[in-house]
């Protein structure tokens, strides 16, 4: 099985299957059907099905012409049923893998596509999960659950997980030349995967198992959280003591070594930074440790919109107003600048702070033609000179590229600018107050 899966692999004749075609799972399968591969893409959602066989994409980092072009190889299938499974060579799960509201990992999303594949298994497959989850669940939940199949790891299937790296709208980084890391739960299948990803990615580090591969992702993503944290902490004390943060930032990274800038914002949002952390504080309990830095960190960021409109009460306050008189502005409602992605967005709780503070609040954004998620139903106004004049408040939350930040300062009565976007424009004003 090992030697004719590894053939199947060099020769690019093995069938992919890729499970969850989302941010992480579309571009793996493009990628390995532009680099020769017959893929196979597995999702339940219907309206991303139906868009993928009319060529379309749903996700910006892929275009439709990318897509149009996988589809006329004659390599690219997609489907919304699993049969598909057992016709395939390799299956990489790319499910989503959130956090219940307690803060505690939900991996049914990985369960149910385990147990799926158990009923469609069959001899020589090759298993890699890509879902961001806590160190031991590939070998302690989802190898139990694939040995039902009566198959034997090693014998009749391989098993390893590859942590996901992509990074949404980042221009100089995409899938092929971030190195991928690969463990496996033995070590033919984690031979198996460095071949495998080798074939699309510039490098690939293979590290002593699955454990280790699981939790260096989570370590990535600490490592961020813990120094947003640190800086947000930091742009509050400053706030009080009345000193640029941004300035402050900028002075300390002429500093050649021991220093990493990182920078303020209205929140943290995506699935990686909010969620990630948390799973490895989940997995530190259950052994009976506490990750106190992570917990902090963590706790800090969720206070960031709560400080966003702190501070907008203050400024409106300093001009005779209340919040119930109010109007404000959202700019930008992504999690991040120039995608379309609305996951764990700080502005969506910006939104229901304001709203539940009656304030009248509108948004702009290019990428969200519409808001109907968390509660919150709304639809983007168009940027014009016109609207700018009316508000009181206009809040920079995401500051994508394509706006026009000129037009929004000469415009705009008051700006609160939470990402220091004008200052890096070389815009100024005394209407312009940065976080």
């Amino acid at each position: 099985m090992y030697t004719e899966l590894k053939k199947k692999i060099k020769d690019k004749s093995a069938v992919i299957t890729v499970v969850g075609l989302g941010y992480v799972g579309l571009p793996i399968a493009v990628e390995f059907c532009r680099s020769g591969f017959t893929v196979k893409g597995f999702d339940t959602n219907v309206r991303r099905i139906r868009k993928l066989k009319k060529e379309k994409s749903y996700i910006d980092d892929i275009s439709s012409g990318e897509i149009r072009g996988a589809c006329r190889t004659g390599r690219f299938f997609v489907t919304g049923d699993d049969g598909v499974l057992r016709s395939s060579d390799i299956i990489i799960l790319c499910v989503p893998t959130p956090l219940r509201k307690v803060k505690e990992p939900d991996i049914s999303y990985i369960i149910y596509a385990s147990r799926s594949l158990r009923k469609r298994m069959r001899p020589g497959q090759l298993i890699i999960v890509e879902s961001t989850t806590y160190p031991g669940t590939t070998r302690e939940v989802i190898l139990p659950e694939l040995e039902k199949s009566g198959y034997q790891l090693d014998r009749d299937f391989y098993l390893a997980f590859s942590p996901e790296r992509i990074d949404p709208g980042n221009p100089r980084y995409d899938l092929t030349n971030i190195p991928k890391i690969i463990g496996g739960v033995t070590e033919k299948s984690t031979e198996l995967g460095r071949l495998l990803y080798s074939r699309i990615i510039d490098r690939v580090v293979g590290v002593s198992d699955a454990e280790t591969a699981e939790v260096t992702k989570l370590l990535e993503n600490t490592f961020r959280i813990v120094n947003i944290g640190l800086i947000n902490e930091f742009a509050m004390l400053c706030d009080k003591l009345k000193i640029d943060v941004w300035e402050v930032i900028k002075a300390a990274g002429t500093k050649p070594f021991g220093f990493m800038p990182f920078y303020p914002g209205p929140g943290i949002g995506g699935h990686c930074i909010p969620a990630d952390p948390m799973y490895l504080s989940w997995k530190a309990r259950t052994v009976g440790f506490r990750t106190e830095m992570i917990d902090l960190a963590a706790r800090i960021n969720r206070m960031l919109p709560v400080h966003v409109v702190k501070r907008i009460g203050r400024l409106l306050k300093s001009r005779g107003k209340k919040f119930d008189s109010a109007r404000v502005l959202l700019v930008g409602v992504t999690y991040k600048k120039d995608v379309n992605d609305l996951r764990e967005s700080p502005a969506l709780e910006i939104i229901k702070i304001l709203g539940r503070k009656k304030a009248a609040v509108v948004y702009h954004d290019p990428h969200i033609p519409y808001l109907d998620i968390s509660g919150v139903k709304m639809r983007s106004r168009g940027l014009t000179p016109s609207l700018i004049k009316k508000q009181d408040v206009v809040l920079i939350v995401s500051d994508h590229s394509c706006l026009d930040y000129r037009m929004i300062a000469r415009s705009a009565p008051l700006v609160f600018d939470t990402r220091d976007v004008f200052a890096r424009n070389g815009i100024t004003g005394d209407n312009i107050i940065k976080l």
